[in-house]
């Protein structure tokens, strides 16, 4: 059961961020997630990688957490849309791509990258680290050398 929502996580992440992009910009941006997962400064679980960001109570429910809007790692997942997969082709597609992904050791296309935004936006973390490649309209960033 925790393998089958790791692969899950994975694909929602990867059909929001970059369904429109080749499989290439899939993979790319599918093992951004996976790298977080392998650096100890960020959560040890697809799921919770995905889900990363500050959270407030409910205001039903105190015991239960929602994700604080436009705060997440991942912008899709607190944006305040629903998060169910319009095109469930597409999204078929790409959760075959996790599973190979979460289950084989492909190359790494990001070269360690830990971040990625697409060429549209400027975030201001953008320079603090090292560019490492550009798939698509995506520019993938790792951390400096030596850090």
């Amino acid at each position: 059961m925790l393998l089958e929502t790791a692969f899950i996580c994975l694909a929602l992440n990867t059909y929001h961020e970059a369904k429109n992009q080749s499989l290439v910009g899939q993979i790319a941006t599918a093992q951004v997630v996976m790298n977080r997962v392998e650096d100890k400064r960020f959560p040890n679980t697809v799921c919770e990688v995905v889900k990363q960001g500050p959270t407030r109570p409910s205001w039903e429910d105190p015991k239960k957490e929602y994700p604080i809007k436009h705060r997440c790692q991942f912008s899709w997942y607190c944006d305040g849309l629903s998060d169910k997969p319009k095109n469930m082709k597409k999204y078929r597609e790409i959760f075959n791509t996790a599973v190979y992904i979460y289950t084989s050791d492909l190359p790494d296309l990001t070269e360690g990258a830990l971040w990625y935004h697409t060429t549209t936006v400027q975030p201001w973390w953008a320079k603090s680290y090292r560019r490492t490649i550009n798939i698509n309209d995506h520019i993938f960033y790792a951390r400096p050398r030596g850090s």
